[in-house]
Formats: structure tokens, C-alpha cells, sequence
């Protein structure tokens, strides 16, 4: 009988988890359909959006116009986190993500922590983007209609509302779209991506008509500490890096095209978020942004005059939300797919549809919840507390190529760390940094939610868990059978 600390720290080896999830044979329990731009498309469907369409109404009257250096930091945090994603991912790919690389680095309660930082990531990320998304689908009714929702129904009860109906609506959507099958829904995705893209370039060009350099004359008046705080609240915005992870066991080739598609979803998010906040803050002052309903379509109606720049921008972010969201909620079932195999959490949540080969009740559980989240919590709250997941799980992932260099050094690498050990390093000192400059109350939830985690653990994970007791699962299960 192994003792607790060999319990805990017990590592899945690498191998395992490749012949149960088909990553070296291109099968999969899941339907291996996604190519490298749908996987990019991942990506960037996830970040771009929440960051750029929602949270500068938060980050601008925290750092003033310096919120740009707020996104070049996270940016740059994320940049280091990206480069060790791309070769984990290369290395391990299987569907749990950051989880998995836990697993197998660090063991499995350190994993089980990580898989609970996962779920405040992805859950709580696609609760807030949804009410976001009711923000400007408001704005849109409103410029094509003269028309909009009322307040009570969409409005969490502490912004004196009853429900956000509209968010939980989103969430619906996004729930039937996942269960008709993967292949549908990431290629709905990467044409929702293509939209985005577009809206946001045409911000970017109307937008510079409105520049003033006077509104970024007091460029820092909260000092470096504001600065920070906003880059921990912008930096759950970066979350897509994690979600191309997730999509593993359904990618085609995922030794070489899971490296690629993180690293030009970094490229292509970064510059286009630098350049749409600076043409944000320079086009109106700091206090216009607070309490901003739909800021970016607004500054085009004030530029121009003209309702129909911040119409197109509106339904761009009502395109562009959703395909957030849609991800969001995506990476959150496949997380806990891959915990359940394991026998982390119940095994619900890994029962595959036969026909759409897609986790069904899985799906239905997380959009229920997230409903929920979306329907009565308001954005403010659940933008931090899904920052502190993330630069977590993100800090986990360089770490955990330190380790995996030293215990597992034959794995097939398609894409390695420049600079080793430097930029792991860096990019952990980084998570840190914008850790401590959050606010304590996200902090004191967060430790609760840990505190949580291990209770989870050692009531039901320890002794479900089955590498604990040497079962094997997955693809694996089917190969044992016909021996």
C-alpha cells in the first residue's frame, strides 16, 4: 500500500497517455478532424474578443492610458507562456492541457490543482464573455431597432437586474452548436474568426480618425502599480493560448500542428490587440471608459457621427463573443474529459455520443453551470478570478518543461524553448508578478477554491484514480482487450 506522499506525487508516464489517446497512431475516442487553421482559429477565437470588446472598460480607469503597457506585459507573459505551450503541446499531446502536463511532471494531486485552476479558467472565462456578449447584442438592437432588452432581464440582481437572460441564451447556443459534433464547431468558428478580424482592422481604421494625443498626456496616473493591477485583469483575455491545447485529441498531425497553431495565434492576437488599445485610448479620455456599455462601438459613433461604424463594430462583437464563448466552453468539457478518464472527477463526463463521437452529458453539465455563472454574476468579478486561474495553470506549463527536460528527455519534440532555461524562467517570474498585484479578495477566493480542490482529492480522487490502481483506459482499453 503507497503511502500518502507517494500517492500524491504518483506521475502518469508520457507514454500512457499517448496510447490511450491515439496520439501517435492518429486515432482518438474523439474524432481527430481539426486541420492547423481551425486549430489557430481556436486560438484566436478565444482571445480576440473578451480582451479588446469587453475588459477595457475595466483595465482603462485602473492604468489610464497606460493600460497599453498593461497589454504589452501580459502580452509578453503570455508570449514566454506560448513558446513552452508549443512544446508541451508538440510533446504530450492529449486533450487535458495544462492538466495532463501536470500528470506527468509534478504528479497527481499538483495535477488535480491544476485541473481545478482549469475549471475557474475556462468556466468562469465563458460565464463573463457571455455577459459581455449581452452588452453589445444590447447596443446592436439598440442602433437597428431602436430597441433594447430590458434592464432587469439583462443585468445580474447586484447590478439591480433580475437575470442576464441574453448571456444564458448564448450559452444555449453555444451547447448545441458542441454537441452536434467537433468538425461543425470549430469550423463555425474560424468563419466567425475571419469576421472578427476584419471588424476589428475596420475599428482600427476609422478609429485613427478620432486620435488625440491630449487624451494620452497624463499616460500613467495610477503609477506602475495601476498598470500591473490592469494587466491582471486583462490577462484571462489571453486564455486561447490554452485553448488550442485542449482541442489535441481531435487535431490532425498534433506533434507538428499544435506548436504552429499556438504560436501564429500569439503573433496575430498580440499585434492586433496593442494596436486596437491605443487607438482606443487615444480617441477618448480615461473616465469616459468607466462603466462603458459597448466601448468600442461607442468611440466610432463619437468619432463619426454616424450610427452605422458602431453598428458594424456591435455585431462584430456580438460574432465575435460568441466564437469566444463557443471555445470557452469547448476547452472546459475537454479538460474534464481528460480528468475523467483518469478517474479525477466522476466518469459523467467522459461518456462519448457514438454517433457525433462528441462528450454529450459533459457538455450539457458545464453549459449548465456556466449558464448559471453568466446569468447572475457580474462581469467584473468573474474577469479577475478567471486572470488568477490561468497565470496559474500558465506558470504550471513552464515549470513544467523544466521538469519534463530533465525526467523525460526522449519525448518527440517538434518545436522546442528558445533560450532554455531562460524563457521558462522568465515566464514563470511573470506569472508571479502579476499574482501578487491582484487584488487580495480574488486571492482569498482563490486560495478557498484550492483549499476545494485538495478536499476533492483526497474525498474522491485519490481512490478513483486510475493509475492508482493500474487500470488502463482510453485506446488503451481497446488494445488490452484484443491481447
Amino acid at each position: 500500500m503507497p503511502s500518502v506522499r507517494e500517492q500524491i506525487l504518483r506521475r502518469k508516464p508520457v507514454h500512457e497517455m499517448t496510447v490511450e489517446t491515439g496520439a501517435d497512431t492518429g486515432r482518438s475516442e474523439l474524432a481527430r478532424t481539426i486541420g492547423l487553421w481551425q486549430l489557430a482559429a481556436i486560438g484566436i477565437g478565444s482571445t480576440i474578443g473578451t480582451g479588446i470588446f469587453i475588459v477595457l472598460t475595466q483595465a482603462v480607469p485602473v492604468a489610464g492610458p497606460a493600460v497599453i503597457w498593461s497589454f504589452v506585459i501580459a502580452g509578453v507573459v503570455a508570449g514566454l507562456t506560448a513558446v513552452c505551450y508549443a512544446e508541451l503541446a508538440g510533446a504530450v499531446p492529449v486533450a487535458g492541457s495544462s492538466y495532463s502536463y501536470s500528470y506527468a511532471a509534478f504528479g497527481e494531486l499538483p495535477a488535480l490543482a491544476i485541473g481545478a485552476c482549469l475549471l475557474l479558467e475556462w468556466g468562469v472565462a465563458a460565464a463573463a464573455v457571455a455577459v459581455g456578449w449581452s452588452e453589445y447584442l444590447n447596443q446592436l438592437l439598440d442602433n437597428l431597432f431602436g430597441f433594447r432588452i430590458p434592464h432587469a432581464l439583462s443585468n445580474a440582481p447586484e447590478q439591480h437586474g433580475l437575470v442576464n437572460l441574453p448571456a444564458i441564451v448564448l450559452v444555449v447556443m453555444c451547447m448545441l452548436l458542441l454537441i452536434r459534433g467537433a468538425s461543425e464547431s470549430t469550423t463555425v468558428n474560424a468563419i466567425m474568426v475571419v469576421i472578427k478580424i476584419g471588424v476589428l482592422l475596420m475599428f482600427i481604421a476609422v478609429g485613427l480618425q478620432g486620435w488625440d494625443s491630449g487624451n494620452l498626456q497624463n499616460f500613467a496616473p495610477f503609477g506602475i502599480g495601476g498598470v500591473t493591477t490592469a494587466a491582471g485583469i486583462i490577462f484571462f483575455s489571453y486564455i486561447g493560448l490554452d485553448g488550442v491545447a485542449t482541442a489535441a485529441e481531435e487535431a490532425k498531425n498534433p506533434h507538428r500542428n499544435l506548436p504552429l497553431a499556438i504560436l501564429i495565434s500569439l503573433v496575430l492576437v498580440t499585434l492586433l490587440y496593442i494596436l486596437v488599445t491605443l487607438v482606443a485610448v487615444a480617441a477618448q479620455p480615461t473616465e469616459s471608459f468607466r462603466g462603458q456599455k459597448a466601448g468600442l462601438a461607442q468611440i466610432l459613433m463619437d468619432i463619426t457621427g454616424s450610427g452605422w461604424p458602431g453598428t458594424v463594430v456591435a455585431a462584430g462583437a456580438v460574432i465575435s463573443i460568441f466564437s469566444v464563448t463557443l471555445v470557452c466552453i469547448y476547452s472546459q468539457t475537454r479538460i474534464l474529459f481528460a480528468m475523467s478518464r483518469d478517474g479525477m472527477v466522476p466518469p459523467l463526463f467522459h461518456k462519448v455520443n457514438p454517433r457525433t463521437r462528441t462528450p454529450v452529458r459533459n457538455t450539457v453539465v458545464v453549459s449548465a453551470l456556466v449558464a448559471l455563472l453568466a446569468g447572475l454574476i457580474p462581469i467584473e468579478f468573474l474577469a479577475e478570478m478567471t486572470s488568477v486561474g490561468t497565470l496559474v495553470a500558465f506558470g504550471a506549463v513552464s515549470i513544467g518543461v523544466l521538469v519534463l527536460r530533465r525526467t523525460a528527455p526522449e519525448l518527440p519534440r517538434g518545436f522546442k524553448v528558445p533560450f532554455y532555461p531562460v524563457t521558462p524562467i522568465l515566464s514563470v517570474a511573470g506569472c508571479v508578478w502579476i499574482i501578487v498585484n491582484l487584488r487580495v479578495d480574488t486571492l482569498l477566493v482563490f486560495v478557498v477554491w484550492m483549499a476545494v480542490a485538495v478536499a476533492f482529492y483526497f474525498r474522491y480522487s485519490r481512490h478513483h484514480s486510475h493509475l492508482g490502481r493500474h487500470e488502463h483506459v482510453g485506446l488503451a482499453v481497446e488494445s488490452e482487450e484484443k491481447l
